[in-house]
């Protein structure tokens, strides 16, 4: 029997090699990363393993060698030089007010002055920042490390409330300037987060950030391909397929079905969530753990705002630039919603690089059409499940005069709102229940006379 201990949640490179946890190795691309360049931007969704990847790169840049025994950079990296690192993490902070940010840069300068020393002379967040990354350079006489995790955070939070998203936007650019600024103090940096905001980012004066979210090289750098699944969890596999009464190959099947299936550039190897895989390991079952650890509210408030057709979803096209970065009002949805995991590359059109998108896999699907059948229809979110057992079993049973009943309830107490889009909330709301539907029923059945899709 396997003894493996999973890291759920654990996103501390330390606490995961000293306690004995689960680590699939990723060193060697990121020494890759270290060795051939000096400023990344690295956009993937959460819970897929951006904040471990800061982590290892922190204990990396602290010179822990010991932490690195058998793993690829132990071979590769001969010096284990110790720098200065700077380490900012926007992920503990709920922004719903300007202070909310201004607190966070707060307690961050403030703990690094008392390192490496304040100038009363520098008072905006962005010459306290130089001033500290100048200091901590001379003092250690190294060059300084910077890691930001969850760079957008409050970018994101403020979606759809444009004052703010200023506010955190005319905060954020002066700060994450300095990097530019300081440029001959600075040995690496490397930014997190979700989301890359374009137009007039925070980013746009940092003309020298490596953007490798959608490089072939860095695809695998966050989550579990199938290789690294089968090379680190092969017993497992089979365990897990004796406790659900599957053959091996069965289970890889479903494992493939419910938790890989992301594409982060076209023609590229698929993905497996991670968090979600670690804990189907970890339980011996199926279940939606990414998509129950977050509600995508914000999503469907732009797919409601902007009148989107959620048919388009299973097959939407988009070109790169569009993918790559959201405007700061997010008037066209798809990019926030592809950059948060609910949708991925799915092909690619190299003469017009164009790109088809679509649901990754079944948890994703499931879970994000079932999430928005309260907010299109007239039903509650407990009630919800519930209504579609129902509509699988006047399915299955023939009785549809009972199901297009149900059916019409859906579409009471429509708001005036809503109906002057009328037309388009009817097709979405038949897509939601016959989608759902379809995850529960066969798709097709035979006659005498052949096969009726």
């Amino acid at each position: 029997m396997s003894t493996k201990i999973y890291p759920i949640g654990i996103q501390n490179f330390e606490k995961i090699r000293n306690d004995g946890y689960l680590y699939i190795d990723k060193t060697a691309l990121m020494y890759q990363m270290v060795k051939t360049g000096s400023y990344y931007f690295l956009s993937r969704p959460r819970r897929f393993g951006k904040s471990l990847l800061i982590s290892t790169l922190e204990a990396y840049f602290q010179g822990k060698k010991e932490l690195f025994t058998g793993l690829a950079v132990e071979r590769l990296e001969k010096d284990w030089i110790k720098y200065p690192i700077l380490h900012l993490d926007l992920n503990i902070e709920k922004y719903d007010t300007p202070e909310s940010l201004d607190n966070i840069l707060e307690k961050s300068l403030t703990a690094w002055e008392k390192l490496y020393g304040a100038e009363p002379s520098e008072r905006s967040f962005s010459l306290r920042f130089a001033g500290i990354i100048e200091r901590a350079c001379k003092q250690a006489g190294q060059r300084v490390v910077i890691l930001v995790d969850e760079y957008d955070k409050p970018m994101l939070q403020a979606i759809g409330n444009e004052k703010l998203q200023k506010q955190f936007r005319d905060t954020l650019k002066p700060f994450y300037g300095a990097l530019k600024t300081m440029d001959g103090y600075i040995k690496f940096a490397f930014l997190t987060g979700v989301t890359k905001f374009g137009k007039v980012s925070v980013f746009s004066d940092l003309n020298n950030l490596d953007d490798i979210s959608m490089r072939k090289d860095y695809v695998e750098i966050c989550g579990v391909s199938d290789q690294e699944l089968h090379e680190n969890l092969d017993i497992e596999l089979h365990e897990f397929a004796e406790t659900q009464g599957l053959s091996y190959d069965k289970l890889c099947t479903k494992l493939k079905e419910y938790y890989d299936g992301y594409h982060f550039t076209h023609n590229s190897i698929g993905i497996y969530n991670p968090f979600s895989l670690l804990n189907a390991f970890k339980y011996k079952e199926f279940g939606s753990y990414w998509f129950e650890t977050g509600t995508p509210t914000y999503l469907v408030k732009l797919l409601k705002k902007h009148h989107y057709d959620l048919e388009r979803m299973a097959h939407e096209e988009t070109d790169a630039q569009v993918l790559n970065s959201i405007d700061s009002e997010s008037t066209n949805p798809i990019p926030v919603i592809y950059q948060s995991g609910y949708l991925t590359i799915k092909g690619y059109d190299e003469r017009f690089g164009i790109y088809r998108l679509g649901f990754p896999n079944r948890e994703v699907e499931e879970g994000f059409i079932r999430f928005l059948l309260p907010f299109y229809a007239n039903v509650n979110k407990v009630e919800s499940p519930f209504e579609v057992q129902k509509f699988v079993r006047e399915v299955e049973t023939g009785d549809y005069d009972s199901f297009f009943h149900r059916l019409q309830s859906f579409f009471a107490d429509t708001t005036y709102e809503v109906i002057r889009e009328q037309e388009l909330h009817y097709e979405n709301v038949l897509f939601i229940v016959f989608k759902l539907v379809g995850f529960y029923t066969k798709v097709e059945y035979h006659t005498n006379n052949g096969r009726v899709d």
